[in-house]
């Protein structure tokens, strides 16, 4: 007997998984497409900051990763191109951290070791027939444009380096980003709150990017050791350079028909359905954000209602998008702020940075925001 599914998940990932488990939850029938791929030789590099509200849906779904693969942030420190400085610590918002570095692998295998296990979720090595096909496939989705769906994108003259450093001194679980006109580096805590390797995202002209990917190891761990202010000690490359190029995008529809007189939809979350620039690592919190919303409302639906209801889906797609709004223009400005190398542009941003570490409630209620408690 042909097995009949109610959701059909396109894309394999972090967000793709996560939603298959909670639909799962509410004993929907899941087919997740994950076809075959071959195995990297390259270690991946990279490193997600989830905030509190992540770290819940995860830890409902006994996917969070051991202590030792998600560092707690107990501080961060923003330094400006100037003196201009902000900081934030855990203690003065009464929580037990600001966000958390995970490490991608061990979360993806969190996930995959979930997902194998869960009776309501099969894998698949391509899409089949469902009420619902869900567009999970990250920021080039093929489905997407196959559904003919309009991405608005916006690139930055910026490209992202990932990679790893052993450091001299212990990072103590402080978060630490360094904006200058040449680009923003953040190093990231891992290992444990005594850890001392961190991740490395360092975002800089595209033009730049080829030298200092081809650069050797003392050259490039000494420039940034140079913009990092010795903070760390003595950097070592511990892993490979990755590098991608960073934009803001969204799909104009989230969510609609299959075809014209079809009782089948689409939908669209994550990467597939929006980009923010990395500045402030919440993107993978934004795509979280949108699974938990979905799940939400097909878990609250009338129970006449199918997975595939548009009205449902339009209810998820104005919802995301009044939150992502803000978010977005927030990154977008930071960017295009401190792109700017012009020294009366410095001096303004070097003042705003000042004003803000003075503002109080402003300053608390961005810190609430970003760690998912608002």
């Amino acid at each position: 007997m042909a097995q009949t599914f109610d959701v059909c998940i396109r894309g394999a990932g972090i967000v793709g998984r996560t939603l298959a488990l909670l639909l799962a939850r509410e004993r929907l029938r899941v087919a997740l497409v994950a076809p075959p791929q071959a195995r990297s030789q390259h270690k991946d590099v990279r490193a997600y900051a989830l905030n509190a509200s992540s770290r819940a849906v995860l830890q409902s779904l006994r996917c969070w990763p051991d202590d030792e693969d998600a560092t707690p942030v107990v501080g961060m420190q923003v330094f400006g191109d100037l003196d201009g400085q902000v900081q934030f610590d855990a203690a003065s918002q009464d929580v037990a951290a600001l966000a958390w570095i995970v490490d991608v692998p061990a979360l993806e295998q969190r996930l995959a070791e979930a997902v194998r296990y869960q009776p309501q979720v099969e894998i698949v090595k391509e899409p089949v027939e469902a009420a619902l096909t869900a567009v999970c496939e990250g920021r080039a989705s093929s489905t997407r444009t196959e559904f003919g769906v309009d991405f608005s994108v916006t690139p930055y003259s910026q490209h992202a380096i990932a990679t790893r450093l052993r450091c001299e001194l212990p990072h103590g679980g402080i978060a630490r980003q360094w904006f200058t006109p040449e680009g923003i580096l953040a190093f990231l805590p891992l290992g444990g709150p005594e850890g001392q390797e961190v991740a490395v995202v360092w975002s800089l002209e595209r033009s730049l990017v080829p030298d200092w990917l081809q650069s050797d190891e003392e050259s490039f761990t000494t420039r940034l050791q140079a913009i990092s202010q010795d903070a760390l000690g003595q950097l070592e490359l511990t892993a490979e350079r990755a590098t991608w190029p960073l934009q803001q995008a969204v799909a104009d529809r989230w969510c609609g028909p299959l075809s014209q007189n079809s009782a089948q939809s689409w939908v669209l979350a994550g990467d597939a359905a929006h980009n923010v620039h990395p500045l402030a690592g919440q993107g993978l919190n934004l795509g979280l954000g949108d699974v938990q919303a979905l799940a939400r409302i097909l878990q609250e639906r009338d129970y006449w209602r199918s997975p595939a209801d548009l009205k449902l889906l339009r209810q998820y797609e104005r919802e995301r998008k009044a939150s992502l709004a803000p978010m977005g223009m927030a990154m977008d400005g930071l960017q295009q702020l401190f792109a700017r190398p012009e020294v009366p542009v410095q001096m303004l941003r070097n003042w705003g940075m000042k004003g803000f570490e003075r503002s109080g409630p402003l300053k608390s209620w961005m810190a609430r925001q970003a760690m998912g408690l608002l």
